[in-house]
């Protein structure tokens, strides 16, 4: 059972399908996409279950990210002492391909402009939007933020 620690962290679990377990531990706060922006989980926050958008999750400890991964999206349980992210696909955010998410961001760009039927079109937009995230992530974990 999850308990609020003597400095005031939240306990964090983060867990994928394909992967399992990728992360079980405290932080001071997680921050986590969602569709309004993102959203940061302390000790304490009231429950709640969000669905989380391509982007990084940040795991905060003493005024400080600790932990970055990039995440295709998913969702996100939370109670007072345990948030609990359930990940699509998830990667550590420093491990980013970033020759591999522009040529995917290309490919996207290439599927939609040869797209003719909606299906097709969503899919690529998708594609498009995930590859721009993963390259925004890196990029934002490069530059320390």
């Amino acid at each position: 059972m999850a308990k609020e620690t003597q400095h005031k962290q939240i306990q964090v679990e983060i867990v994928c399908p394909v992967q399992g377990p990728v992360f079980s531990g405290t932080a001071d706060m997680v921050v986590v996409p969602a569709k309004l922006g993102d959203v940061g989980i302390a000790p304490g926050h009231a429950p709640m279950l969000t669905r989380v958008e391509p982007g990084v999750v940040r795991l905060v400890n003493n005024g400080e990210d600790a932990k970055r991964y990039f995440v295709s999206g998913g969702f996100l349980e939370v109670q007072p002492a345990l948030a609990t992210l359930l990940a699509d696909t998830i990667e550590r955010a420093a491990d980013i391909d970033q020759a591999a998410a522009e040529k995917a961001r290309e490919q996207a760009r290439k599927s939609l402009r040869d797209a003719h039927e909606r299906i097709d079109r969503e899919r690529a937009e998708y594609e498009l939007a995930l590859a721009a995230a993963r390259i925004k992530a890196l990029e934002k974990t490069r530059k320390g933020y």
